[in-house]
C-alpha cells in the first residue's frame, strides 16, 4: 500500500503508483470527496466540462413540450 508524509506545511507527494492509477500529470488538480467522517477519495478533477460533449446523442426527432409533459404525467401516475 503506497503512503505519504506530510510536511510542515501540510504538503504531501502523491506516489507515482497512484498517479499512474488516476491519470494525473504535473499541474493537474485532484479532489478530495468526505465519503464518510475520517475518510476520503481522491479523485482526479482533470477534465474539463467540455469533454462531456457528444457523450449524449441527439434524439433521432425533436421531442415536443406536449410529449415531454404527458410522459412526465404518465409516469407520475405511475408512481402512485
Amino acid at each position: 500500500m503506497p503512503t505519504a508524509t506530510m510536511t510542515s506545511k501540510g504538503q504531501i507527494t502523491i506516489p507515482a503508483i497512484v498517479r499512474a492509477g488516476l491519470g494525473v500529470e504535473t499541474g493537474d488538480r485532484v479532489e478530495f470527496v468526505e465519503i464518510e467522517p475520517g475518510r476520503f477519495e481522491l479523485v482526479a478533477a482533470t477534465q474539463s466540462v467540455l469533454a462531456l460533449k457528444g457523450l449524449v446523442r441527439k434524439p433521432a426527432s425533436p421531442v415536443t413540450i406536449e410529449a415531454m409533459n404527458e410522459a412526465i404525467a404518465v409516469s407520475g401516475a405511475k408512481g402512485r
